[in-house]
């Protein structure tokens, strides 16, 4: 019954909202699905593990990988791109009786912050036809801010499920690094990848997170279950008072004063309730885009190596001039704009002359990010050795830190064609540093002034960073901020 109701309601939904182009592709409430419904109701009765997610449609990313839909990552070079296995994520979500029910648009290989680098044209926000969608994961926002599921699965590399969620008025979940097997997702930077959920609430992105999370022996960098044991004895914490840290670094000038006023009333309201509030500094923030926007495309650059029309991608077959270099070709076609320009910037990065330079001063910086993080944080981070450790700054040892997710509301899709590519990358200054630190981050939407905002925006999302590990606290925080505005 549960099934029926919701791919209902779900498939008329898509019918009004397919002009978004969230997703890629068919979906599975169409035309159809009445046959498929006998054996998926068998299938949820027979379900080994019940869990609250039995039912449900979920939408996922088009870079995560799901053997019976193609995986592109809305890119011309993977365009009949089929996997002949699911993600391990995905196995998870089937096994506990959650039904796959579309892949989801994005940037090109998730290089971009407003999903319009797409192969099959950008996404579109259900605020207007001119407003950003946010990215990279635009699609998985989109259809969970139109209930076209129920929630969505993105990935998060320096704030690709935070940033579509805040400029959605959804919910965007990041794990710990390392708590979410990243096998069968197709990599955009090894180190910094994470699977993340967008919802509607913390509460479904809890029940979602509950199935997905565990040791994944495919994945060399999930988390092994002897720390997840030390990790889940470490987490019984009450959750008030809470001590809030409020980052200095943060306020910057170009803080849209309809998101400061958000934040300022945001933490008004958590100091009402008897949590306190710690004003501190985080220096290394000025320098964690720059030494992201290094990284991520130094491994970029590695990782699509392997898309060159033989191993991996569609060649044009129309191109066969002995002259011709077939894996200049394969990749001048089937690579957008954006993707080439980070590969150039990665393989820059990467060679002999820049090298010192440039990737290992960022390896420096992400470093120190890492140690402000360890340094404001109550909570010991629980991989590192006791020499690893910073000394902690007792004046300012926090719970968790409270901050803007986006420096504005979602931006006019003019203005962001008309912006450098250095302009447009600065819409992750408030996402990054929790990324490269690995840290568990969440948006929560919180609501805005109708009067002074755009039409039809009426929240913006503010960021919850907690120590590594602190993954269900974390989500606890979120809930308890969701119910200030109940």
């Amino acid at each position: 019954m549960l099934l029926r109701q919701s791919t209902r309601r779900i498939a008329t939904n898509q019918l009004v909202h397919g002009g978004l182009n969230a997703f890629v592709g068919s979906t599975q409430t169409y035309e159809g699905h009445e046959a498929k419904e006998k054996g998926e109701d068998q299938l949820l009765e027979t379900c080994r593990l019940k869990s609250p997610i039995q039912g449900r449609l979920i939408a996922v990313k088009d870079n995560i990988c799901a053997r019976d839909k193609p995986t592109t990552c809305a890119s011309a070079i993977l365009r009949n791109h089929e996997s002949p296995f699911d993600a391990t994520v995905i196995q998870k979500l089937r096994t506990a009786g959650a039904l796959i029910n579309g892949k989801t648009n994005l940037d090109e290989f998730g290089m971009g912050s407003h999903s319009i680098y797409s192969y099959h044209g950008r996404v579109r926000s259900p605020f207007g036809e001119d407003v950003s969608a946010g990215g990279s994961s635009g699609g998985s926002a989109v259809a969970v801010a139109t209930d076209q599921c129920w929630a969505a699965l993105g990935t998060d590399t320096g704030g690709s499920v935070r940033l579509p969620a805040a400029y959605t008025g959804t919910v965007g979940f990041k794990p710990s690094y390392g708590m979410v097997s990243r096998w069968g997702v197709i990599a955009y930077a090894n180190s910094l990848d994470t699977v993340g959920i967008i919802s509607g609430s913390s509460g479904i992105a809890r029940n979602v997170f509950a199935v997905i999370r565990g040791h994944d022996m495919n994945d060399p960098t999930s988390v092994s279950n002897v720390v997840r044991t030390k990790l889940d004895n470490q987490q019984s914490r009450r959750i008030s008072p809470l001590r809030i840290g409020v980052p200095m670094e943060y306020n910057i000038k170009e803080l849209d004063p309809i998101v400061r006023e958000a934040w300022v009333k945001t933490l008004a309201r958590l100091q009402e309730a008897n949590h306190e509030i710690c004003f501190l500094s985080l220096p290394t923030t000025r320098a964690a885009l720059s030494a992201y926007y290094i990284i991520a495309p130094a491994e970029a650059s590695s990782n699509l190596a392997k898309f060159d029309g033989v191993r991996f991608g569609s060649k044009n077959s129309n191109r066969r001039e002995t002259h011709d270099v077939m894996f200049a070709i394969a990749r001048g076609e089937g690579l957008g704009e954006e993707v080439r320009r980070r590969i150039l910037l990665g393989s820059y990065s990467l060679s002999a002359a820049a090298m010192n330079n440039y990737f290992i001063k960022a390896q420096k910086v992400r470093r120190l990010v890492r140690d402000d993080f360890n340094r404001i944080f109550s909570q010991r981070h629980p991989l590192l050795d006791q020499h690893e450790l910073t000394s902690p700054d007792e004046m300012a040892s926090v719970d968790v830190i409270i901050s803007p997710t986006t420096p504005s509301l979602p931006p006019n899709l003019d203005i962001v064609q008309k912006a450098t590519a250095v302009d447009t990358y600065s819409d992750d200054i408030f996402t990054v540093p929790a990324s490269l630190a690995g840290l568990p981050a969440i948006t929560v939407p919180v609501p805005i002034d109708p009067l002074a905002s755009q039409p039809g925006i009426k929240t913006t999302g503010l960021q919850i960073i907690s120590q590594y590990g602190d993954d269900d606290f974390l989500l606890d925080v979120a809930e308890s901020i969701e119910d200030l505005y109940r």
